[in-house]
C-alpha cells in the first residue's frame, strides 16, 4: 500500500493520508510521531496535535511493551522487509484497542527527504472478538456452558504441573448421574437437557473459584480440585450429595437426581506424567464402585 500511495500526486496524496479508513502514521526510524491521520486519532481517542512529538511506544499497551520493542527491532534491522506485528494500544480513556501494525522502512532521498517509518494501523477488534469466540466454543460444552473434556484434561495437567512444582496435592472427582437414560426415555430429550443444564448450574453454585467442573459426555462431569487433599475431596462429595441432589422442579415436573461420584488423588510432588492416567483411572473406577454399592436405586 505505501508504494501505491507514493505513486500519487502530492495533494491527492495528503488525500488519500487523510480519508484512509485506516489509521496511518508516520514516524522517524526511532518511533517518534511525525503525523497522523484522522483516523488513528479516532482509533486512540488523542488529537494529532497531542500525539505529534511522542513515542509510539507511550500508545502500547505496557504488557506488550516488550514484544513491539522486538519488532521495531526486526524492521530497523532488516528495513527492506515489511514487517506485520498484532499489539495493544490504549485509548485515552484507558480501554485497551487490539492492533494490527504493518510498517515500513522509507529511505532517506536524494532530494534531502529524511528516512521515515510508514506505520498501517488496523482496528482488529471484531477479528480477536471472533477468534475468542471459537477458541471458547472449542473449549466448553455447548449445553452447559461447562468446560469439555479438552480443557478438563488441560486444566488437570495443569493442577498436576503445581502440584509437582509447589509440592501442593490434587483431587478429581468423577459424577455420573443416576437414572439419566430413563429421565430421557420417560420425559424425553429436551427435558434430559434442561436437566444437565440444571445439573450444572448446581455445580457451579458450590465449588470454589479455583475448582474446574466439567461435562465429560452424556450424563458424565468432572471436577479439578487444586491443592486440595483427599480428605477434603471426601467431603465436597457429601456436599455435592446433599445439595445438588434436591429434586429439580422443571416444566411442572419434579425430577429427582441422584449421582454417583468417585474420586482420584495425587500426592504433592509427584511426575505428572507418571500420575495423570493413574488419577483419571481411580476416579473412575471409584465412580463405578459407587454406583454398584448403590443400586438398584442408581440406574442408568
Amino acid at each position: 500500500m505505501t508504494e501505491v500511495v507514493d505513486a500519487l500526486p502530492p495533494a491527492d496524496r495528503r488525500s488519500a493520508f487523510a480519508n484512509a479508513p485506516m489509521g496511518i502514521a508516520l514516524t522517524t526510524p526511532e518511533g517518534v510521531l511525525v503525523d497522523v491521520n484522522p483516523a488513528l486519532c479516532a482509533m486512540v481517542g488523542h488529537s494529532g496535535e497531542e500525539l505529534h512529538g511522542t513515542s509510539v511506544m507511550a500508545l502500547v499497551h505496557p504488557d506488550a511493551a516488550g514484544a513491539a520493542r522486538e519488532a521495531h527491532l526486526t524492521l530497523t534491522a532488516e528495513p527492506d522487509q515489511p514487517m506485520r506485528h498484532e499489539t495493544r494500544l490504549i485509548r485515552a480513556d484507558g480501554a485497551d484497542v487490539p492492533v494490527q501494525i504493518t510498517a515500513s522502512w522509507v529511505p532517506e532521498t536524494a532530494d534531502g527527504q529524511a528516512a521515515h517509518l510508514v506505520l498501517i494501523v488496523e482496528d482488529i477488534t471484531e477479528r480477536k472478538a471472533l477468534e475468542a469466540q471459537l477458541v471458547h466454543r472449542s473449549l466448553h460444552d455447548p449445553l452447559t456452558g461447562l468446560p469439555n473434556r479438552l480443557l478438563f484434561h488441560d486444566r488437570l495437567r495443569h493442577a498436576l504441573d503445581r502440584g509437582h512444582r509447589e509440592n501442593t496435592p490434587t483431587s478429581v472427582l468423577v459424577i455420573d448421574l443416576d437414572g439419566f437414560k430413563a429421565i430421557n426415555d420417560e420425559l424425553g430429550h429436551p427435558m434430559g437437557d434442561r436437566v444437565l443444564v440444571s445439573f450444572a448450574d448446581r455445580l457451579r453454585s458450590v465449588l470454589r473459584a479455583s475448582d474446574t467442573a466439567a461435562r465429560l459426555g452424556g450424563d458424565e462431569f468432572s471436577i479439578v480440585c487444586e491443592n486440595t487433599q483427599k480428605a477434603d475431596a471426601q467431603a465436597l462429595a457429601e456436599r455435592l450429595r446433599t445439595t445438588v441432589t434436591e429434586p429439580l422442579e422443571l416444566e411442572d415436573a419434579r425430577v429427582p437426581v441422584g449421582i454417583s461420584i468417585g474420586i482420584g488423588f495425587a500426592r504433592g510432588g509427584e511426575a505428572p506424567d507418571e500420575v495423570y492416567e493413574r488419577v483419571v483411572r481411580a476416579a473412575d473406577d471409584d465412580m463405578y464402585a459407587d454406583k454398584s454399592r448403590r443400586r438398584p436405586t442408581a440406574r442408568r
